[in-house]
């Protein structure tokens, strides 16, 4: 076991050898107190009975999640988990919730879901309407999701955790998305002025006598954000701070720098946070930069954030703890056991979405039984799992092949009559289809086919194509088409992916078409449905070159999956000097590198029967180290290298 320079033998007395390490951890400590810290890990497993240390259980002992490897080999997690003064000592700024429902409370430790009214517009000074039947969900951009579908969660990275939330809690406590009922002038000048003249804009309109209220503000600072127009949004509040028109708290700088890690990435960030007065940089502040950390998969920066906060005497709220569980769910789930020692040592209460976060990482390993017995500890928590933890639950069991159990779910979510629980609908359509059950998505879509919602539309385009209605698909889409008369590009999407599962080019060509005539803006997730159309038609240089000139003429980074499903199809045909190509594009555009990268690459030579120098080497560097399989690839490849003989048989 190597802690910090220091090799302790570990043979026969496993407890001694512990006791032994943490003296020269505290001999150490005693020279430079200031320098070293002793992680919650250590602490925590010192606490450990003896039986489990000298059989070498180290399964947690309510969340079933392993800590690092075994007694014998586990490793001192980063400073991390260092020390900090007690969490009863510190002041509580409040609890974000980060899930996909931001906005709604979770608990009563959870005051606040986000930043000040500066991003949620209120319902007071109403200003103007709209007409027609124009719902909200019509206007939102694409979102663009920098992650691998893999590894995608159910929450949304950076918006809802910050409590930019498209939905509003009405008083029975259900959501009901927002409407667009209201226009705002201001939020009219913003989007129509030029990116490189919004300053202008807005300089023309204050002389010009309008008010500038906090209300309207919010309203369009909202507005921008839910259409992802980021760039819009940060010249709009450098705008506000730089001129005065508003006195800034700490949210609002907390808005401010998240739209600068955003638009100009973390390194900025960072900067702008010392720009921030002393007096504002708080708790809000370093969540909001440990939240674009997370989301962008940098785990040393996300570590430091962490530190930097306990460092200060901030406190550690369960909304940062999310952070740490999201992020290691992706990157190294041995490590989630230590977030959760942490959490009980500090008595810091697990909220829904942390639920939710573990039964999806026992979900995502197959590891059922654990997923089980995390709902069962929620619930004898006092909390109930909602509707789209249930949905996750059931998809967990599907994909686990426990169809009886899925359908189990599925039923609970309807209730006694899915028409007074019309809200399960949207959920329930593509579960049904992904158990192959076309009644049953038929009976369900039967419920909502008199009055569809647009986010119901779109879930039963999805399941349609799912169960191979191509037809009644497109049915769904012309009739959407009618009632709501301009779409975003989701909608087209949408068919555009039933059309490329069913290798149906000349319908998937057609739609892009109608989709570029009808106004729609094209990007990342257009550019990916296109790319897995071609994919599946077989026209992979195609889908290559569609990919590119995209992102070249649009100057946007496409998503991760369209890649990856350029370097599958590349791995399969042992085509090595395309999907190195791709690899390095991945790079380029400033995606992490990843397992499933390493292993589709490798694919590749195994399939080209060419043997992969320095390939150990390569993922070393990356920080990536091979799991078993990655490991007989490795192992194959090696097979291919030439040896003297080879060389003169050949």
């Amino acid at each position: 076991m190597v802690i910090r320079g220091f090799r302790v033998p570990i043979r026969i007395n496993l407890e001694l050898g512990f006791l032994i390490v943490a003296a020269m951890w505290a001999l150490r400590r005693a020279s430079n107190p200031w320098r070293y810290h002793f992680p919650y890990s250590m602490v925590a497993r010192a606490s450990c009975a003896k039986s489990d240390i000298l059989h070498g259980n180290l399964n947690h002992e309510h969340w079933g999640y392993e800590l690092n490897s075994n007694i014998g080999e586990f490793s001192v997690l980063p400073k991390i988990f260092s020390y900090a003064p007690p969490f009863s000592a510190m002041p509580s700024l409040g609890i974000s919730n980060f899930s996909s429902q931001a906005g709604a409370r979770t608990s009563d430790s959870e005051v606040d879901d986000g930043f000040s009214d500066l991003d949620s517009p209120t319902e007071t000074n109403k200003i103007g309407t709209m007409g027609n039947k124009d719902d909200d969900d019509e206007f939102i951009s694409e979102q663009e999701i920098s992650r691998d579908e893999s590894e995608v969660h159910s929450a949304e990275v950076a918006d809802s955790s910050l409590g930019l939330s498209d939905s509003e809690t009405q008083s029975n406590g259900e959501k009901e998305p927002r409407r667009k009922s209201l226009m705002s002038p201001l939020f009219k000048v913003v989007m129509e002025a030029p990116r490189h003249s919004v300053t202008a804009a807005l300089n023309k309109w204050v002389q010009e006598g309008n008010s500038l209220g906090r209300d309207e503000i919010s309203f369009t600072l909202w507005n921008l954000r839910k259409r992802r127009f980021y760039q819009k949004a940060l010249q709009f509040v450098e705008w506000l701070e730089a001129s005065k028109h508003l006195n800034f708290v700490e949210r609002d700088y907390a808005s401010h720098l998240d739209l600068v890690a955003k638009v100009h990435g973390l390194q900025k960030a960072e900067k702008y946070i010392n720009m921030i007065p002393e007096s504002f940089r708080g708790e809000i502040i370093y969540r909001t930069f440990l939240a674009n950390c997370v989301s962008t998969g940098n785990v040393k920066k996300s570590e430091e954030v962490f530190n930097k906060m306990k460092d200060h005497g901030l406190p550690i709220t369960t909304f940062s703890c999310n952070q740490l569980i999201l992020l290691y769910a992706r990157v190294d789930r041995k490590k989630i056991a230590d977030v959760l020692m942490m959490m009980e040592k500090e008595n810091i209460k697990p909220s829904p979405f942390t639920y939710k976060l573990l039964m999806d990482t026992k979900g995502r390993t197959n590891d059922i039984t654990g997923m089980e017995q995390i709902v069962e500890r929620m619930k004898a928590d006092g909390m109930e799992p909602d509707l789209s933890t249930q949905a996750m639950i059931a998809n967990h069991y599907i994909f686990g092949g426990l169809n009886d159990k899925a359908e189990a779910t599925l039923k609970k979510m309807e209730g006694d009559d899915i028409k007074e629980n019309r809200n399960a609908c949207k959920a329930l359509l593509p579960l049904y289809a992904a158990l192959g059950k076309a009644e049953d998505v038929g009976r369900i879509w039967k419920v909502c086919e008199a009055g569809p919602r647009v986010d119901e539309c779109l879930a039963a385009i999805e399941a349609w194509g799912k169960v191979g209605h191509v037809e009644d698909a497109e049915k769904v889409f012309e009739n959407l088409l009618k009632t709501w008369k301009k779409l975003s590009s989701k909608y087209y999407n949408a068919l555009l992916k039933v059309y490329a599962n069913h290798k149906l080019l000349s319908k998937g060509k057609d739609l892009a078409k109608r989709m570029s005539d009808d106004g729609c803006r094209i990007g990342p997730l257009t550019w990916d449905a296109l790319v897995k159309l071609y994919v599946e038609a077989g026209e992979v240089a195609k889908a290559d070159s569609i990919l590119q000139k995209a992102a070249q003429l649009n100057q946007i980074r496409p998503l991760y999956s369209s890649y990856m499903a350029i370097l599958d199809q590349y791995a399969k045909r042992g085509d090595i000097h395309n999907a190195e190509k791709i690899f390095h594009y991945l790079k380029q555009t400033g995606y992490a590198a990843r397992m499933t990268q390493y292993r589709l690459l490798l694919q590749a030579y195994i399939n080209a029967r060419t043997p992969a120098y320095g390939f150990r080497e390569r993922m070393k560097a990356d920080n990536v180290f091979p799991n078993k399989q990655v490991a007989a690839q490795l192992a194959a490849v090696d097979a291919f290298r030439k040896t003297n003989i080879s060389e003169l048989l050949d």
